[in-house]
């Protein structure tokens, strides 16, 4: 029997907007009839991106959102970015990691700034304040414990925050 593998057609969304309001969607549990969960297998061309600051226009860095648990609502999804960006403080309610898929991004909490490339990662612990500055053409992987947010400390990024 061929197994045809499909992408889930509901994807969550958690964007904020630069004027703090969240827009939130819900991600279908990937279930049978009897409740337990089925794998998921998708392409990079398939994935569905969507904006996440809007105002930015074609330079808005976009997200896919990847899974969501439907019980724990912890979240895997991925960010890429057209154009460099500064990405401005902000937290999230939940543990968060970053896996570099390509580009390297720059990342600053505590005072302390790394360099991270193609295969790096780091964690940052729930309400954990940080910014990072992502170039132009990268690609980032994220999880998140539980759902995904964004709390900015000093108002979203604008089109003065983008770089070459």
């Amino acid at each position: 029997m061929k197994l045809k593998l499909t992408l889930i057609a509901t994807i969550a969304l958690c964007i904020l907007s630069a004027n703090g309001r969240a827009a939130e969607g819900a991600n279908s549990a990937h279930a049978t009839g009897g409740g337990m969960q089925q794998p998921i297998f998708s392409e990079f061309k398939d994935l569905k991106w969507e904006r996440i600051l809007p105002d930015l226009g074609e330079s808005s860095p976009e997200i896919c959102i990847l899974h969501v648990d439907p019980m724990t609502k912890a979240t895997k999804l991925m960010i890429r970015t057209p154009k460099g960006i500064h990405i401005r403080k902000h937290w999230h309610s939940a543990n968060e990691t970053h896996t570099i898929i390509k580009g390297i991004a720059k990342f600053e909490c505590d005072g302390k700034r790394c360099e991270l490339g193609p295969g790096s990662f780091n964690y940052m612990p729930a309400k954990m304040v940080h910014e990072a500055w992502l170039p132009a053409d990268s690609l980032t992987f994220i999880t998140v414990d539980g759902a995904w947010d964004v709390n900015w400390v000093e108002g979203a990024p604008s089109a003065t925050d983008l770089t070459k």
